[in-house]
């Protein structure tokens, strides 16, 4: 008996991008199957943000060629909530929707993303946490076939973003898109991601999946538990090894970087 395989979600091939002669991102060649969740790590400038934009369909004025197939319903969270200031929480969410529906729809996703009762609330009275929930409840409206994600956790604080994690995480669960979550932080692609690329230079440098299962959070360092670099660590293991590898960067490095950053 044949069985058919379900197409992927983003497919691209021989993906090429260029800045003003510089080649960022360089014939990459990817499957991204439908319902997958996966991250994407890299140093700054190495083309992470603009693979996104390219998937996005968000890089018109860019270089380019290769070809590359996406879903229609595409949402994109970026690391500034991109709240307009001038427009109440709902309105926000609603942006570019019209109709009882799709107000219904926005209600519902504040619901899920923890900001029921705040449909009235201005941006400027949003933590920045909160300004998160709006963003990704905003997404939710659009019911997205896939939902990519640059860098959405990067200015919180370390607790609200061990939150946010948790709460990408059941959204995901409970509505399946694809995801593209790019990140710099290697403990953040592990504890959510099953799947890791590490871009290197404009190419795949690394591929790797995550078998672990989940839930993958870790403690909250107030309640006692292991630090959150001991407890990524635990959480990572030959994983996480093969990541900073593949980054050029020894635990040695990093462990020192974090301590660095923590004081």
């Amino acid at each position: 008996m044949t069985t058919v395989e379900e197409a992927p979600a983003v497919r691209l091939a021989g993906l090429t991008r260029s800045f003003d002669g510089r080649t960022v991102l360089d014939h990459i060649d990817l499957d991204l199957p439908a319902g997958q969740f996966t991250a994407l790590l890299g140093h700054s400038g190495s083309g992470k943000s603009t693979l996104l934009r390219a998937i996005a369909g968000l890089d018109h004025q860019v270089t380019g060629s290769g070809q590359l197939t996406a879903p229609e319903r595409v949402s994109v969270v970026f690391q500034d909530s991109r709240l307009l200031p001038w427009r109440r929480v709902l309105d926000n969410v609603l942006l570019g929707t019209d109709g009882k529906e799709a107000a219904e729809r926005g209600r519902a996703a504040l619901a899920e993303v923890g900001l029921a009762g705040r449909e009235k609330a201005w941006p400027n009275e949003l933590s920045g946490g909160e300004a998160q929930r709006a963003a990704l409840a905003r997404s939710l409206v659009r019911e997205p076939e896939l939902l990519l994600a640059d860098e959405p956790f990067g200015a919180l604080d370390a607790l609200t973003r061990i939150r946010m994690h948790a709460l990408l995480r059941e959204l995901w669960q409970r509505h399946r898109p694809s995801v593209l979550l790019v990140t710099h932080d290697v403990d953040e692609a592990i504890v959510l991601a099953d799947r890791v690329l590490v871009l290197d230079r404009g190419r795949i440098g690394l591929d790797l999946t995550i078998e672990r299962p989940h839930p993958r959070s870790y403690r909250d360092p107030l309640h006692g538990g292991p630090s959150l670099f001991e407890r990524s660590r635990e959480l990572g293991g030959e994983h996480r090894e093969r990541l900073l590898t593949a980054l050029g960067v020894t635990a040695h490095q990093e462990h020192a970087q974090h301590q660095e950053d923590h004081q």
